[in-house]
């Protein structure tokens, strides 16, 4: 069973679990997208030397026509891919597969006028095309093996039988070579997305509370800051008050359970589009984004002074642990994150300076 299994991840899903696959599905998509923007305006300018060579030289006369008809294609082939396919769009995949049919065809047409060679460009195309193509390969050996059908009974009637049949073991072989290139090429390529996207959340993790770091935060921030669309936020910067004595009290170890237990509370409560992570020390963010409500705010800051100091515990329980909250509102003033995060620091100071309230809302 565990043989099978391995076999079906690899032809279903590129050598990695369903799951896995269906997390970077787009991450594929947009490579081919990038492949192949870069080969159809290759395309475009070999199609057109080769138009311009068949008006001159004697031997590519006879496909003149189908050069010129491949040139137009990926001509408007580039255009689409530059002006206006989206980079993670299925119609833009499917448009690839459509570019690798019309390929096997520029081979069948080649062949056709020179009925008596062996399927060269044809086979060719077989053993590169796959090659370019991050996806499913069962839908790769699908078209490949199509691809190989149509050729051999479309050349039936045109070639002599020694060659027709010279063809069939050839492209029978390099059609399964085909699929297993293309089932190798895609498990190295996607698995080069597993361990990028490894490393991406490695480095954008906390690694005491598993929430995002500062980096990522300050990332994540200002790209909704830039986003002009977007003129709505709230930002809380949360500490643990008395944080010293917690840590000088039962030392560090307990000190870093404090921590982890804050950012897991958060973790339940922001469950949504938020922005959660630990600045650094013991300082968090929260950033809601699309609201600028200000009952939002203030429930919000409620439920997490009232549920840190339920779920967040020292081990004697003779300490009670509590936060102050800075907020800012945003209402697309602000540019960037640093902007916006002065104005929730300085709440948090008047929190910290006054201690009448447990979080204080950025007034100007």
């Amino acid at each position: 069973m565990k043989v099978l299994r391995i076999i079906r991840n690899y032809f279903c899903y590129c050598g990695i679990e369903k799951e896995q696959y269906r997390e970077l599905k787009k991450d594929a998509y947009v490579s081919n997208f990038q492949i192949w923007r870069i080969l159809h305006c290759m395309m475009a300018v070999i199609f057109a030397f080769l138009f311009i060579g068949s008006l001159t030289v004697s031997l590519m006369k006879d496909n003149m026509f189908f050069y010129l008809g491949f040139f137009i294609y990926s001509l408007t082939a580039s255009i689409l891919f530059l002006f206006v396919f989206k980079k993670d769009s299925l119609v833009a995949q499917l448009f690839c597969y459509l570019s690798i049919s019309l390929l096997f065809v520029f081979g069948a047409l080649i062949t056709q006028n020179k009925p008596e060679n062996p399927a060269t460009t044809f086979i060719a195309l077989l053993l590169i095309c796959p090659m370019f193509m991050i996806d499913k390969p069962f839908f790769m050996a699908i078209e490949l093996t199509a691809a190989s059908s149509v050729y051999l009974a479309w050349m039936y009637f045109v070639k002599p039988e020694l060659v027709w049949k010279t063809d069939v073991v050839n492209i029978i072989v390099y059609t399964v070579v085909g699929i297993l290139l293309h089932v190798i090429s895609s498990s190295i390529r996607i698995k080069e997305f597993v361990l990028s996207r490894k490393l991406a959340v490695q480095k954008d993790t906390d690694d005491l509370t598993g929430l995002k770091n500062k980096g990522a935060i300050t990332r994540e921030i200002n790209e909704y800051l830039a986003d002009e669309t977007k003129n709505k936020g709230i930002l809380f910067i949360l500490d643990i008050d008395h944080f010293k004595a917690v840590n000088d009290t039962y030392g560090h170890d307990v000190g870093d359970s404090v921590i982890n237990q804050l950012g897991a509370f958060l973790s339940s409560v922001f469950t949504k589009d938020e922005i959660v992570g630990r600045f650094g020390g013991d300082e968090f963010i929260v950033f809601i984004k699309d609201t600028d409500a200000v009952t939002l705010a203030e429930s919000s800051a409620n439920v997490i002074a009232e549920g840190v100091a339920e779920h967040v515990l020292v081990p004697d329980g003779k300490q009670t642990i509590s936060v102050g909250m800075g907020i800012a509102i945003y209402r697309g003033e602000e540019k960037n994150y640093s902007e916006i995060f002065k104005k929730a620091d300085i709440a948090l100071y008047e929190t910290k300076t006054y201690r009448t309230v447990k979080y204080n809302i950025y007034k100007g």
